[in-house]
């Protein structure tokens, strides 16, 4: 793989486009139609661009590999590959100068800015409808240089002042102003100016400023930016192909290279024959527009076109957007050795396995299957002829190869990174793929059609990293929250819900058992039931599962929940009850007989209320722990064991629906009845006049509303009387469904939206068990539809918010251990004013929930005892986050990305734990991807509506779900924007008048007044007499950032970001960690605007990076210079994407043609630090593996769970590989070590056997 160091980019000189030249095409002709071969002195000549077949001229003179190097004598061209054709380039001699036209039309353009002309004046020049005045002999004809002249003004003052004066048009013209700039003075006239100017004048001597400092500090020359020499791109870049039916299809940039070529040699012969000058300045004009087309086609005013339909792609057409050069073939490429097909649920796979058709596996392993059977002395036409036979041999040989080779699927949209993972493959009968359930949920899969990509990971390293980092079994923690995201679900969770149910009252209850296998037999026997509450005697389960203290070994369980307990690793207590000091602690005593008194106990024991059974929260929660305790390995083989016997126990409880499952409530007609007679109430009232229109709206919804919710509660309640009525069940379990569902079936649907989201003031009084009346019917239609459109918007702009999120924080990386900063980030508890909790604002997130997996910036002190919980730079764990909540501290000052002073990525310090494997972050993770995807992933989930309040009293729209997302991270001023205020002090009056409240503010110590206006109709958090300070909101609404930043501060600004993303997301229960929003929230204030340079070269108003900046002062300090002053800026995603340092990343973002402009014109470097430039130029990324040194592949085998990085064992795991000569053992050892067992594990081969011995039959 070729290693670059860096990327440069600046302007052609004419001197340069001809040295990378192979010759001039002087012909517009392309391919000779009868002998098709390429015209000389054509857009496909050989003899510039070299032969057409391999070593064979034109003229076929020379044939030979010989002659290679040789020109033949006769027809010119070179004897060698035909592959050069694809670089080596040719050039075209303009007639007459054109301008390039990314350096007129860009806004702002860059040669508008130099020369000081407007762009639209600048345009007219440039297609020859005006003049512009160059030279100037006599003062007195009263024109000035750069004075722009019509056609008509031009041929007047001719005839006034014929030789006094010298006026251009065209290119020309542009090009001999270029010529006149002295750049150097420029600058310190420009410098000087920029000391006096005003602050409106000051912004446009900066714009000129950068552009002429640009020119100097880089090799270009201003007059590059005007064409002499245009140079053609390698033929084979721009193919002609001939179809069936002797016709031609080519690519546009050929028809566009064409009519450059017949103008530019209409023109020379037009000057050859001393044209008029009219018909010159047309044919210049032609020519400039079709150098534009060529360039440029979708910046031009008079589009390049063949006809009306066909708009030509041109150069820049093929860079830009989705479809372009950068984000078709550089970020995003086609790969080899990939399938897809439907998957269908694989219930007896492993956690890390996947079913794979045989005729895809066989298809997919090819290569590897030919070398085997290669080595067995075929030769490769018979080895692909038996592959392609599929005889019986080949199965065998695929069996052998597909063991211990992982490969990856995908299903898309691949929102984050577990839409990739990886399996080993078993094989299957079939042609669809079969996915084990409980890895659904992180690619959001379900069998109802979805398909699946895979594809197969070749080079050695790429399978070691398959295999240590993605294999499914390893991904069993959302990286978003660090919370399990292989939880099971639906029938399996139905199975674990039925197993561990009480009954009361079963025949045979109370019954006493020796042990497990008894009771079992009594089970079988139909003595007991699942659910019959019995004696068992515990001693069968170990002294390790049973409480100390016990009165006797007699637990009080039930069958089913004994069967549970089988599944449940050694060291966990006997679970009875699905309860956190159960599973952390120990079984409850009350559970256990008491042999003194054994009477009483029993008859106490049989009249205990009913245990809850174990529910989805609770299943998730046991996994949890399970992880906790015993990291990966154990846990997935926990969630197999859990599914199993869900899947089996759901079958044996039978579960269905059917209509008597749907209760006919009774207190329904009733409430709605009585909601009817109020409603007839408000309307009389609103007739009468006593309450306006909208008041009328407000109470009837309210109305209808509050009977919808007491019907939908009392049925429930109804419902859970009945305990066997299996659609409770699903619903109490957690399986499927919910009370509101059921409330659609049994209740009423109530009100319902219309498509602008606007409630329809007549319910929908039936349920679908009753059935919709045509009327009802119709008014549901409107939901449904807007909920289709809704979804299909929302995802459309949850994919777009999640490319800038990663657009602007690729490159953050993990790059150190600790930067060592001092300075810390104080976090609170989170709460949301918009809502009460009795009558306080409502707890979003606590403090301690937001320390956990964090280091400390400053220690953590108990207030009331004055003990250290959690000194400083010490990770902050889940017990002392316990105590930090027990001790009611009520602000912790943690590390955070917003304060790390890594110059690049960030610190492991900073960043704390990974959430995706619970132990500290390890150099090289990319971190910042991983934000992104973390918040753009739950998007979709978002709602996508403003919603109106309604009603008098607040009229602002409160924006919430994903637009609220996106104009915090845009930085936007928002819609509903609350008034801040500037000052501390205490509101004196708030007094009404004509544009609304003015609230006035005093501060009492330095006698600073502030008056507010606000809107009339908003509603106000201030009153009279109340103290306000800086930066607080008076009245509701959400507060713009930039205001934020301008009255108080980065931090403040910092904080305020992250707590609102953070509610959005709350509200809809989805959660994230603080961690993702602060790293976006950093790379959004990674820049500074510069006020005044000091003793330093920063440019007054250029905005430089934090970094840069804070260079620039130490370097100063150090000199004992004037310090340079800027202030801090905050960009949105979009604008922080496109200010990235590197061209390449912003170029393939948006903008494309833009970014390269000013890229070129300051000669950027681009020294390819992040992702994104290094997917481009096709290297390994800086990160993970890529990230490590060639020295560390010295590291010896070991189980991941020791400290060592995974990216390193997985490149050592690669290099032993590549070091052994017993390719399958070391293959071996790579399987074990992914599943977490060391190399002399006693479980390991057991469990190698169990996966060796797993029939295809059974499967």
């Amino acid at each position: 793989m070729k290693q670059y160091k860096y990327i440069k980019i600046g302007l052609a000189s004419p001197e340069e486009i001809l040295s990378w030249s192979h010759g001039e095409v002087l012909k517009h002709e392309t391919i000779n139609y009868r002998t098709l071969k390429p015209e000389p002195d054509g857009l496909f000549c050989e003899k510039i661009f070299g032969p057409s077949k391999d070593y064979q001229c034109a003229c076929g003179k020379s044939k030979r590999n010989t002659d290679k190097g040789k020109v033949c004598e006769k027809c010119g061209v070179e004897i060698t590959e035909s592959k050069v054709r694809r670089e080596r380039m040719g050039h075209i001699q303009l007639a007459s100068p054109v301008v390039h036209t990314w350096f007129l039309r860009n806004s702002p353009s860059p040669l508008a800015t130099l020369l000081d002309v407007k762009t639209k004046d600048l345009d007219e020049i440039v297609y020859l409808a005006s003049y512009i005045v160059t030279e100037v002999s006599n003062k007195g004809c009263g024109l000035k240089v750069k004075q722009i002249l019509t056609e008509q003004n031009y041929s007047e003052m001719m005839e006034k002042y014929p030789g006094q004066f010298k006026a251009l048009t065209g290119a020309e013209a542009i090009k001999v102003l270029l010529r006149g700039i002295n750049l150097e003075e420029e600058e310190k006239k420009l410098r000087t100016r920029l000391k006096t100017s005003s602050k409106q004048r000051r912004d446009k001597v900066i714009k000129k400023l950068e552009i002429v400092e640009s020119f100097l500090r880089s090799d270009n020359n201003p007059e590059w930016m005007v064409l002499d020499i245009l140079p053609v791109i390698p033929p084979a870049l721009r193919p002609m192909v001939q179809l069936e039916g002797g016709r031609f299809a080519t690519t546009d940039l050929n028809d566009l290279y064409r009519r450059i070529l017949n103008r530019n040699n209409r023109l020379k012969k037009q000057y050859e024959q001393h044209a008029p000058h009219l018909i010159t300045k047309n044919e210049k004009r032609m020519l400039q527009e079709a150098v534009d087309a060529l360039i440029d086609n979708a910046k031009r005013a008079r589009k390049g076109n063949v006809d009306k339909t066909h708009k030509l792609k041109s150069l820049s057409d093929m860079l830009r957007g989705k479809q372009g050069r950068f984000r078709q073939n550089l970020l995003g490429k086609r790969v080899d050795y990939s399938g897809r097909s439907v998957i269908v649920v694989g219930p007896s796979l492993k956690m890390y396995q996947c079913g794979v058709p045989k005729e895809m596996a066989l298809i997919l392993f090819k290569p590897f299957v030919l070398r085997e059977l290669m080595k067995q002395g075929n030769s490769i036409a018979v080895a692909n002829k038996m592959v392609d036979n599929q005889e019986n041999s080949v199965w065998g040989i695929l069996e052998e190869v597909i063991r211990e080779h992982p490969v990856l699927l995908n299903r898309a949209p691949t929102l984050h990174r577990l839409g990739i993972q990886a399996f080993e493959p078993i094989l299957i009968e079939g042609k669809a793929i079969r996915l084990h359930p409980l890895v659904c949920t992180p690619f959001n899969a379900d069998f109802d059609g979805d398909q699946m990509a895979i594809h197969l990971p070749l080079s050695l390293e790429a399978q070691a990293e398959a295999r240590l980092l993605m294999l499914a079994c390893n991904n069993i923690l959302n990286p978003r929250d660090g919370k399990p995201v292989v939880t099971p679900s639906q029938d399996m969770i139905l199975g674990n819900y039925y197993i561990t149910l009480e009954r009361k009252g079963e025949p045979n209850e109370g019954h006493v058992y020796k042990d497990y296998d008894e009771a079992y037999i009594a089970y079988k026997n139909g003595a007991i039931t699942l659910h019959t509450r019995i004696f068992v005697d515990g001693s069968y389960l170990g002294e390790h599962k049973l409480p100390a203290r016990r009165p006797s070994n007699y637990l009080f369980t039930t069958m089913g929940k004994m069967i549970f307990n089988t599944i449940l690793p050694e060291s966990f207590p006997y679970l009875n009850e699905p309860t956190e000091a159960n599973l952390t602690g120990e079984t409850p005593l009350k559970y256990f007989l008491d042999t003194k008194n054994v009477v009483e106990s029993r008859e106490e024991l049989l009249a205990h209320p009913e245990v809850a059974p174990l529910k989805k929260k609770q299943i998730a929660r046991i996994i949890a722990e399970v992880f906790k305790r015993f990291k990966i390995t154990e846990t997935s083989r926990m969630l197999d064991r859990i599914k199993d016997l869900g899947y089996k126990y759901c079958t044996i409880a039978g579960m269905t629906i059917s209509m008597a499952d749907v209760l006919d409530y009774k207190g329904k007609h009733e409430r709605v009845r009585e909601a009817e007679k109020k409603v007839d109430q408000i309307t009389e009232f609103y007739e009468e006049g006593l309450i306006t229109n909208k008041e009328r709206k407000k109470s009837v919804e309210k109305e209808w509303n509050a009977a919808t919710a007491e019907i939908s509660a009392g049925l429930w309640s109804e419902l859970a009387k009945n305990e066997d009525n299996h659609i409770f069940m699903m619903a109490d379990s957690g399986s499927r469904g919910n009370a509101s569902n059921f409330a659609q079936l049994a209740g009423m649907r109530g009100l319902m939206a219309n498509t602008a989201g606007e409630t329809i003031e007549v319910p929908v009084k039936a349920n679908f068990r009753e059935g919709l009346s045509v009327a009802e019917f119709f008014i549901s239609t409107h939901g449904s539809r807007k909920g289709s459109t809704d979804t299909a918007l929302k995802t459309a702009e949850s994919g777009y918010l999640t490319r800038r999120l990663v657009d602007v924080s690729q490159n953050v990386v993990i790059s150190m251990e600790d930067c060592g900063t001092e300075r810390g980030f104080y976090v609170t508890d989170i709460v949301d004013e918009n809502t009460l909790d009795n009558g306080k604002p409502k707890l979003v997130v606590s403090v301690a929930d937001r320390c956990i997996g964090r280091f400390a910036a400053k220690d953590i002190i108990n207030p009331e005892t004055g003990e250290v919980i959690c000194k400083r730079n010490e990770l902050i764990t889940e017990d002392m986050a316990s105590q930090i909540s027990k001790s009611g501290i009520k602000e912790v000052c943690l590390r955070t990305a917003l304060t790390c002073a890594a110059r690049s990525g960030i610190c492991m310090k900073c960043y704390g734990r990974n959430l995706a494997t619970n132990m500290v972050v390890e150099v090289g993770e990319a971190v910042g991807t991983i934000a992104a995807q973390s918040i753009g992933e739950p998007g979709t989930q978002l709602t996508m509506r403003t919603f109106h309040t309604g009603g008098v009293a607040s009229a602002a729209d409160i924006t919430q779900g994903l637009p609220r997302v996106q104009e915090l991270f845009e930085a936007r001023k928002p819609k509903g924007k609350a008034t801040i205020s500037e000052i501390n002090g205490t509101v004196e009056s708030i007094t009404p008048s004509k544009a609304g409240k003015v609230i006035k503010i005093v501060n009492d110590e330095t006698n600073e007044t502030e008056s507010y206006t606000v809107d009339a109709t908003s509603e106000l958090l201030v009153s009279e007499g109340s103290y306000v300070r800086r930066g607080d909101k008076l009245m509701k609404g959400s507060i713009h950032p930039k205001e934020l930043l301008r009255v108080l501060d980065a931090t403040a600004t910092q904080k305020y970001i992250v707590e609102e993303v953070k509610k959005v997301y709350t509200s809809q229960s989805v959660d994230i960690s603080d961690k993702h929003i602060e790293i976006i929230v950093r790379q959004m204030m990674r820049k500074v605007r510069v006020d005044s340079e000091g003793d330093t070269d920063l440019l007054p108003g250029r905005d430089v990076s934090v970094l840069e900046y804070n260079a620039a002062v130490k370097d100063c300090m150090q000199r004992k210079g004037k310090l340079p002053v800027a202030k801090q800026l905050i960009l949105g995603i979009t604008k922080a994407a496109l200010a990235s340092d590197s061209f390449l990343s912003a170029s393939s973002f948006q903008e494309t043609t833009r970014v390269l402009t000013s890229a070129a014109i300051q000669s950027k470097v681009d020294i390819l630090e992040g992702l994104k430039e290094n997917t481009i130029i096709g290297g390994l990324i800086p990160a993970g593996t890529g990230i490590l040194q060639e020295d560390t592949f010295e590291c010896e085998h070991r189980p991941i769970e020791e400290n060592g990085s995974v990216y390193a064992e997985a490149m050592a795991q690669a290099q032993d590989l590549r070091d052994s000569d017993e390719d399958d053992d070391v293959d071996g050892s790579i399987a074990r070590l992914a599943r977490g067992e060391s190399e002399d594990d006693d479980e390991s081969s057991d469990f190698t056997a169990e996966f060796e011995e797993t029939d295809i039959n059974d499967l």
